[in-house]
């Protein structure tokens, strides 16, 4: 089959027929796409690296569909992004499905028949009705649908469920939207002033009601669900795809069985899946629990207007009281992690051993989790005992993840504390939380163990461009990182470059002014590293005249540099955005984009998955090569697990994730044959340490490392 798929997305195929003159064949697309289909075939595993702009979408999107249009296959496709999502389902998708429209797919038929034949096995003629058509969909988590049943139940006791009026504003603007709503989804929900009371009125498997439900034949919930067993390509992110993962290893899940899985935007896949095999216990968490049950300042939430409903005050004052205990327990609970983090040696918040605190969290919400369900037994409307069922569900929940992430019961996890906020300042938030040391092992027996065949691909797989002339062999340790870190040994391997033409579009400088970044180190001029930072920012973004990311492995750094330089760069007409202080993450991207003089100050997720074309953005500025704090519990953990094997963790680990995410920055700046534009590097290390060299090797073929010292070119 792959020679058809290569036939449908090259010359003179249909694809090219309804794009028209826009579309031009590229040979990195097809060679992806027969490879993918191969895959597909033999229900094996592929990892493909494709350099931006090599059509990856496509080619993965055209194997899929034909397979679904031929046997009915089911695919599975997840991304880590919303934009690739939209993307996906609101373009790339509609238009296959319409070039694809009418093409007779089935092999076979008499010897000779070649009626309209445009290319082998696929034929141009109308075929009747029985054949399959495709059926795409975006799968969403089922907290995203809206239930009409508790929407009801929430508009009729108003009054004691929500305390302060933008919180009954907010179920207004609700009610207002449930009567046009088409998909009942949060996604188009309005702007809310109090998004918790979202919480309220969600579709919930805790207290659906399924059939006795009134409201079953027009739940927007199950109409999903019908949608996603009738599709064909499931369309969804990492994080739901591993939360299905998870449960499918306590053998539910709520995906329907499917043949292929093609992981997007791959580079995210471990972190992803380590947050949803781990567990993580906050004090937002519990306190939002309880609030809905009661609150004791306004003297409103769940249980007060279960009193009225009821008639009978003293079972509900009992759970109120009980409430009340567990929040006392909480509190106790979580300020002993805090004092344990700030007194008791914690330096980087890591817990080697089991009862570092005595768990009073545990027994307070069992014992709110018994009276709950006694109150679910005892009254007489059906809505409050599911509503009820619900929060004993989630207080037992809490219960027993704080005994596990007390006494540890979790195996091959490492566990820490970490925190949030300021004393005095909105207070102090504490998460104890655990995740396993390696997800490679789970995912080699759940995800490349199964059935499926399992597609991974990203701009950014490998730590080195593969040479002309390379063996299979030798090629696929470019991928053995991320073979090794996902559990993917024996899958096959592709790199594929970009089409753009990097020697022409791209320069790429190296400043070697600025002091090697550790304690104490200072320039010839006595300058300190974060002055030096600082200083040749603001030269480089003026060389360009703004149209410039400037990107940052810590906040500290990053807010450092910005208030240094927002006042000045400001006074000189520039733009000026800080990650994490001028808005939501897209709302300061849509705002870049608007300016030609712009400069985004960002860490952590501005260094992948952002794409600003054209001449917005011609200046990626990377502060200091993207290692990973070595005291971070999760590396902290890696290294050791690495030693204790005998390897390297340096060489093994945070070398190659170092290089795969500057690979990441690197890669902001082209995303069209049209960009052109510097990378700037602030980090003397790429030129002056032995293992630069990796860094430089990630550095697309043919362009050359500019290096410059105070005067800017």
């Amino acid at each position: 089959m792959s020679h058809d798929v290569e036939m449908l997305l090259g010359a003179g195929g249909p694809i090219a027929e309804r794009l028209g003159e826009g579309y031009e064949p590229r040979d990195e697309q097809l060679s992806m796409a027969g490879a993918v289909d191969r895959a597909m075939e033999s229900r094996g595993h592929l990892f493909v690296e494709a350099g931006a702009g090599g059509g990856k979408s496509f080619a993965y999107l055209v194997p899929a569909i034909v397979r679904a249009m031929r046997s009915g296959e089911k695919v599975v496709i997840a991304t880590n992004t919303i934009a690739l999502q939209e993307q996906l389902v609101k373009k790339d998708i509609p238009v296959l499905l319409d070039a694809l429209a009418g093409l007779d797919l089935e092999r076979g038929g008499e010897e000779g028949n070649d009626q309209h034949a445009d290319f082998d096995g696929v034929t141009r003629e109308e075929i009747s009705g029985e054949r399959r058509e495709c059926k795409a969909v975006l799968v969403k988590g089922r907290g995203n649908y809206m239930s009409i049943r508790r929407l009801r139940l929430a508009s009729e006791r108003r009054n004691k469920l929500f305390p302060d009026g933008p919180s009954r504003r907010s179920l207004d603007v609700i009610e207002d939207w449930a009567y046009s709503t088409e998909d009942g989804s949060l996604s188009t929900l309005p702007a809310v002033e109090r998004m918790g009371v979202w919480n309220s009125v969600q579709s919930d498997s805790t207290n659906c009601m399924g059939r006795k439900c009134p409201h079953h034949a027009e739940c927007f919930y199950q109409e999903a669900r019908r949608d996603m067993e009738d599709a064909d390509l499931l369309i969804c992110n990492h994080a739901l795809f591993f939360s299905d993962l998870a449960l499918r290893m306590q053998g539910t899940g709520f995906l329907p069985e499917y043949d292929h899985v093609v992981l997007d935007e791959a580079h995210g896949v471990e972190d992803a899946a380590a947050d949803h095999f781990g567990l993580s216990l906050s004090e937002g968490r519990v306190g939002f629990l309880l609030r809905q049950l009661y609150q004791e300042q306004t003297q409103r939430g769940y249980l007060a207007q279960l009193a009225l409903v009821t008639g009978d005050i003293e079972p509900v004052d009992r759970a109120i009281g009980l409430v009340r205990e567990a929040q006392r327990a909480s509190d106790a609970f979580f300020d002993s992690l805090n004092r344990k983090m700030i007194s008791g040696g914690l330096v980087n918040g890591r817990v080697r051993q089991a009862g570092i605190v005595e768990n009073v969290l545990s027994p307070a919400m069992n014992d709110l989790c018994l009276r709950l369900k006694k109150l679910r037994d005892d009254v007489t409307n059906e809505a409050d005992r599911f509503e009820l069922n619900a929060f004993a569900i989630r207080a037992k929940e809490i219960s027993d993840q704080a005994e596990t992430l007390i006494e540890q019961t979790a195996e091959k996890c490492v566990y820490w504390i970490e925190t949030s906020g300021q004393p005095g300042r909105g207070g102090v938030r504490v998460t104890i939380a655990c995740s396993p040391t390696e997800v490679a092992p789970l995912l080699k027996e759940h995800l490349f163990g199964g059935e499926a065949s399992v597609v991974l691909t990203s701009a950014t797989l490998t730590t080195r461009e593969v040479e002309d002339g390379e063996t299979a062999e030798h090629a696929e340790t470019a991928f053995m990182h991320a073979l090794t870190r996902l559990g993917g040994e024996g899958a096959s391997t592709l790199q594929l470059g970009s089409p753009f033409e990097y020697t022409s579009q791209v320069e790429v400088f190296v400043d070697a002014s600025v002091p090697t970044p550790r304690r104490g180190s200072v320039s010839p001029t006595g300058e300190s590293f974060e002055q030096a930072i600082a200083s040749r920012v603001k030269d480089h973004v003026l060389a360009t005249d703004g149209g410039a990311f400037v990107l940052f492995t810590s906040f500290k750094l990053l807010y450092q540099t910005a208030d240094a330089l927002r006042r000045p760069l400001e006074a000189m007409g520039y733009q000026v955005w800080v990650q994490g202080k001028d808005g939501s993450r897209t709302q300061i991207l849509d705002e870049f984009r608007e300016h030609d003089r712009g400069v985004l100050f960002g860490a952590s997720s501005f260094w992948q998955g952002v794409d600003v074309r054209g001449d917005r953005l011609r200046n990626v500025i990377i502060t200091r090569l993207p290692f990973d704090p070595p005291d971070r519990p999760i590396v902290e953990a890696r290294n050791e697990l690495i030693r204790e094997r005998g390897g390297d963790p340096f060489r093994d680990d945070s070398l190659p994730r170092a290089v795969i995410r500057f690979k990441q920055g690197f890669g902001r700046l082209i995303r069209s044959s049209s960009d052109r534009g510097r990378v700037v590097v602030l980090d003397p290390r790429i030129v002056t340490t032995g293992y630069g060299k990796a860094f430089q090797k990630a550095i697309p073929g043919g362009v050359e490392l500019i290096r410059v010292g105070s005067e800017i070119g």
